[in-house]
């Protein structure tokens, strides 16, 4: 099953992304698994598990959260957890709730985790996961990022990080099986035995996806 394990619907400040649109990218594509992980919210999660009950694709509730230290997210998580904790405490959040916290983009230029990462993960090896390939950043993010996950032996997970849909599947997660439910797809990752796959977005894809982000981000301003 092929899962691309970061997206964002319009419910995040920088999306105009519906659920309507995101799944028909996705299923057009072969995706098989999203997870939707908004910036603070589980509003687009929600519809968008909705909308997809008679599609052929598992949507894994999720949601985007600004700790002190840098971005976290929190896959099969179905209420808000606040932003400005610390990195530990929105981690033992996500725990708490049945969740799995994943450290997104860690070395991405705009949006690197500030903290200390290897202090973090070393603390957290059964509990944590690194995103080691997402389809939107900038720099060698990426390697430094499966370094860290060797290094440690971390489990990991891949994403778009898609803000609209034709950005969604540029990078996934192979999970081996079919029809999986929500508590084997975040088996199989903590298990170690998924893949990471997708083509590397050209440095002018990657302008205009951000270009677009930010138009939306602003629009109310202009």
């Amino acid at each position: 099953m092929k899962a691309d394990l970061h997206i964002h619907t319009y419910y995040s400040y920088d999306s105009t992304a519906s659920p309507k649109e995101i799944i028909k990218a996705a299923v057009k594509k072969g995706i098989g698994c999203l997870a939707v992980c908004d910036h603070g919210q589980i509003k687009g999660a929600l519809e968008t598990i909705e909308y997809a009950k008679d599609k052929p694709i598992l949507i894994i509730p999720g949601i985007e959260i600004k700790s002190k230290e840098g971005d976290v997210l929190g896959l099969n998580i179905r209420e808000i957890i606040p932003s400005k904790m610390s990195a530990r405490e929105t981690i033992e959040r996500i725990k708490a709730l049945g969740g799995l916290a994943v450290i997104p983009h860690p070395f991405g230029w705009s949006c690197s985790f500030r903290g200390n990462l290897e202090k973090l993960v070393s603390e957290n090896t059964e509990e944590l996961a690194i995103e080691i390939f997402n389809a939107s950043i900038f720099s060698s993010g990426n390697k430094k990022a499966a370094e860290i996950v060797k290094k440690y032996n971390l489990a990991f997970t891949c994403g778009s990080d898609s803000h609209f849909p034709g950005f969604i599947g540029k990078a996934y997660l192979e999970i081996p099986g079919v029809n999986l439910s929500i508590a084997e797809a975040v088996q199989a990752i903590k298990n170690r035995s998924c893949s990471a796959h997708g083509s590397q977005t050209s440095f002018f894809e990657k302008v205009i996806d951000h270009t677009k982000r930010n138009l939306v981000k602003f629009k109310d301003l202009i």
